[in-house]
């Protein structure tokens, strides 16, 4: 037998059930700051009411636009199609929130349409299936099973209006209510608001769907068309620039970790940088914005996307022959424009146990670079790196050195010293990848001045304060986020121009993405008007030499 009920009265029980069971992790960060008391006790009630309000508020508004765009392109409205979606994306949102502290936000939504489907397996979890279970199937066979009444449309239009009328009605009077309380809330806790579901990932979604009508017409913006490589320079350059992943600085020996975790680093005569950060939480930004000439407080995904980048810059000059090899989801549109090959998969990666490991990038590079002639090469390999939450798999068991390690991906049953281990695992590889690079460097040092250039695209939480991986929005995000790994090394002619009593005097210098630009400009000797010698790591620390 099926219930019957009107489409508010449905909607009004849907957003209970919203408020109740999918703001866990909203309402226990909420009453870390805000204790359960005497004291607090009608405030967070009154929270509570704003929230279940807000989503009411947000569905009926939902709601009432579909409603008005199918009828006008004469269509039957589908309510339960409407919520079976919501209801799946707020499950999704609850399962990542409570297991992990992400937020879903606009960023957010921009790294899954970045991610690939390998990725995303690592977050398959029995924990997933439990929320699949209980927080979608379940309450969508109740939906089904519920009669949704049918109204007119002028009818149902007054129903919605008086209904959005009330909840503004009742929020307001709630914040007035309690306007002492609100004033902090929402001046210094509003990251907290991040945590709503479904409402934040909505306001999100609408924000990143925004994003792709914004300029539709623009054209690519062209950056160093007159960029040379100054004349008088010593030799050919070999730059192997590597690109990390979910790299933290302090989980590197060389930066103080208690784990030898860079045992082959340490014996050669590498320069890590002990004070650098990011410009995001996430891949998706971060790599865009390390070859961008824009720098953290001017970078926006959009701007990247219409601007030519550090690669396009090298080409311009006919001088450097540039590779993208990639063992990650992709190169995030850098190397769009450049030579791109892909080592996910065994065709190309010929180092995969089942995994296909950084190492197998490695493999025919040294026959790539014999047959560029009379150019500079600069050569970028993507990682895999330590990307979670199967740190675990990040590495061949050889490097299984730290014990015990966290053997899921549901990290929450794990400790943070099984994390940490498995973390620090993946790092080690990392150390024997690097090494691999600088063999292949010195094998080249009497035919180019060489140097590896390795810095993470972000950082990683395991489980600090109870947050785990990354993506945080980057006001509230933890050091552990954006702090990152940045080591360099120098060989051939490029380790005798190098004046390293200079360099390491630099090395607790805040340095950021915003330098690698300039960076590799400076060391190529670039001549470009977008070349800014004081964001150079390297400038005066270079000593010329003649030919």
């Amino acid at each position: 037998m099926k219930i019957k009920l009107s489409q508010t009265k449905l909607t009004l029980l849907i957003s209970l059930f919203f408020t109740l069971f999918y703001n866990f992790t909203f309402f226990s960060k909420t009453t870390a700051v805000y204790p359960v008391n005497a004291h607090n006790f009608l405030f967070l009630t009154s929270l509570t009411i704003i929230i279940f309000c807000a989503i009411n508020l947000i569905l009926n508004l939902l709601l009432f636009i579909m409603n008005a765009v199918l009828r006008m392109v004469r269509l039957k409205v589908f309510y339960k199609r409407f919520f079976l979606v919501v209801f799946f994306l707020a499950m999704l949102g609850a399962y990542v929130m409570d297991s992990y502290g992400v937020v879903i936000d606009d960023t957010m939504f921009l790294n899954i349409i970045k991610t690939d489907a390998k990725e995303s397996l690592d977050l398959i979890t029995w924990k997933l299936l439990i929320y699949f279970i209980f927080m979608f199937l379940l309450p969508m066979l109740v939906i089904y099973k519920i009669k949704v009444e049918e109204s007119l449309f002028k009818a149902e239009l007054v129903i919605k209006l008086k209904t959005i009328g009330i909840s503004i009605v009742v929020i307001f009077a709630m914040v007035i209510s309690f306007s002492k309380f609100y004033a902090s809330f929402l001046r210094e806790q509003k990251p907290l608001r991040y945590y709503t579901n479904p409402t934040y990932w909505i306001y999100s979604m609408g924000k990143f769907g925004g994003s792709f009508f914004k300029n539709p017409n623009k054209t690519l913006e062209a950056l160093g068309r007159n960029s040379t490589i100054q004349s008088g320079d010593t030799g050919r350059d070999l730059i192997i620039m590597v690109v990390g992943e979910t790299a933290r600085r302090d989980k590197f020996s060389l930066n103080g970790n208690p784990h030898e975790t860079n045992p082959l680093l340490k014996k050669e005569n590498v320069i890590s940088f002990t004070n650098v950060t990011s410009c995001g939480t996430s891949t998706a930004i971060s790599v865009p914005c390390m070859f961008s000439n824009f720098g953290r407080n001017k970078f926006s995904a959009d701007n990247a996307a219409s601007t030519e980048n550090l690669l396009d810059v090298l080409s311009h000059t006919k001088s450097v022959d540039v590779l993208w090899r990639d063992n990650n989801s992709d190169s995030k549109g850098v190397a769009i424009r450049a030579k791109y090959e892909d080592f996910k998969g065994p065709a190309t990666n010929t180092i995969c146990d089942p995994e296909c490991r950084d190492e197998g990038m490695l493999v025919g590079l040294q026959d790539h670079i014999d047959k560029v002639k009379d150019k500079d090469i600069l050569i970028v390999l993507h990682q895999m790196g330590n990307h979670g939450p199967a740190y675990y798999k990040r590495y061949p068991k050889k490097f299984e050195v730290f014990k015990p390690v966290c053997q899921t991906s549901e990290l929450e049953k794990c400790s943070n010293e099984e994390i940490s281990n498995a973390y620090d695992n993946a790092i080690l590889y990392t150390d024997y990848f690097l090494a691999k690079v600088i063999e292949l460097l010195k094998a080249n040092n009497n035919k180019f001045s060489t140097t590896m250039l390795y810095v993470s695209d972000h950082g990683e939480s395991l489980g600090e304060n109870g947050i785990y991986l990354h993506g945080l929005p980057y006001m509230m995000a933890p050091k552990e986020q954006k702090d990152i790994a940045l080591i360099m090394w120098f060989g051939g002619g490029m380790g005798k121009e190098t004046n390293y009593v200079l360099l390491k005097k630099k090395i607790n210098e805040p340095f950021s993405h915003d330098n690698v630009f300039h960076t590799i400009l400076g060391i190529f000797d670039v001549q470009s008007t977008v070349y800014k010698p004081e964001m150079d790591i390297l400038n005066g620390t270079r000593i010329p030499l003649k030919k």
